[in-house]
């Protein structure tokens, strides 16, 4: 049903947000929208960086298990 709302469809809905919201709240929920996405790519890095970090000690430490049980 939503594959061929098409141009005219997607302006016309955007006209009646804008009627229904003001353009005041409509630029500040986008705004809140960017800071969201900006949180989540730095959360995705983050969360990245953490489990290459741990990766990296883990092959750092080459010992097989039979000689650690042993010292």
């Amino acid at each position: 049903m939503l594959n061929n709302i098409g141009l005219p469809g997607i302006l016309l809905i955007a006209v009646v947000v804008l009627v229904l919201f003001g353009r005041g709240k409509i630029s500040s929920l986008m705004g809140e929208v960017g800071k969201g996405i900006t949180s989540f790519k730095k959360g995705v890095s983050d969360g990245k960086a953490e489990i290459e970090a741990a990766a990296a000690d883990e092959a750092l430490d080459v010992t097989p298990e039979t000689e650690k049980e042993e010292s």
